[in-house]
């Protein structure tokens, strides 16, 4: 085995992978600030799936609930009537089986939901440490998204400020995993993430891109989720967020050669393009 293998652990499994994988974001939300609003049958996610699966995904990431800058939060209830279709297929066998499946979600009971349905990660936005979260993970023994963040949603854009974005961000991760370690909680793998956009300045986002090979050192899986984010539209002149692929691709390209483990992208197809162009770069084509 080569320095590019990494293992994932979760629900009782270890999981080896080759360099960065790609998780595909699916919204199952009307108000993402890209992509939603679209999907809601079981034939639309199913087809979404089966499309980011057959393009190059190795993770899919379902949410229910948009975490955009100024969006509001919705309820428990909501959140589940918008995942039932996704949970279904899922339990019931009718998505790809050879990968693994995220849920992004702030919320206990939704997490248990997903991990019953069969997800093997739960990624939180919160940027703290929820006790009862960590206990429904825990309990599936599911791994677990650590994302940084400053502020909710609905305000965390409107007046960010660090002394030392990476230093603070590299601090919350380590504090993290510390607490999860004092605790009764025994979770699978802790998946680190900066938090790009999460209550974060144009300058703090650049940093933290930089910063990326000292994050990847810290031992844990490192995720990266800049896809169409507005740290691109700011750079290009306020480029909307359709027209951010080519920016999105150049951040992908840099957290590639820092070694980062996950791309979460809303284009597998061009993101996969991008890690096997690079892996070539770093270590030689594929055989396959």
């Amino acid at each position: 085995m080569n320095d590019s293998v990494w293992t994932l652990h979760t629900r009782g499994k270890t999981i080896s992978f080759e360099g960065t994988q790609v998780m595909g974001i699916v919204n199952l939300t009307p108000d993402s600030f890209y992509d939603g609003g679209w999907m809601s049958t079981q034939e639309q996610i199913k087809e979404q799936i089966d499309q980011m699966v057959a393009s190059g995904a190795s993770i899919i990431d379902v949410g229910a609930e948009s975490t955009r800058p100024g969006s509001d939060p919705v309820s428990k209830e909501e959140e589940l009537k918008r995942l039932t279709s996704f949970f279904a297929l899922l339990s019931g066998g009718k998505l790809p089986s050879k990968i693994l499946y995220s849920i992004d979600t702030t919320k206990a009971e939704v997490a248990q939901e997903a991990l019953d349905a069969g997800c093997h990660i739960v990624n939180s936005v919160s940027g703290r440490v929820d006790n009862e979260l960590l206990d429904v993970s825990a309990s599936a023994e599911a791994a677990y998204v650590c994302m940084h963040a400053q502020g909710s949603p609905k305000t965390m854009q409107e007046n960010p400020q660090y002394d030392d974005v990476v230093k603070e961000v590299e601090q919350f991760t380590s504090d993290f995993v510390e607490k999860v370690a004092q605790s009764d909680a025994t979770l699978g793998s802790i998946i680190a993430d900066p938090g790009f956009g999460f209550g974060k300045r144009l300058e703090d986002n650049l940093k933290l891109m930089n910063a990326l090979p000292q994050f990847v050192e810290l031992g844990h899986p490192v995720m990266v989720g800049v896809s169409r984010k507005s740290v691109i539209g700011t750079l290009l002149h306020g480029q909307p967020a359709e027209d951010r692929l080519n920016g999105s691709t150049v951040l992908h390209t840099v957290a590639c050669m820092a070694g980062v483990h996950i791309l979460r992208v809303h284009d597998v197809k061009e993101a996969a393009e991008t890690v096997r162009i690079v892996t070539a770069l770093r270590e030689g084509p594929s055989t396959q």
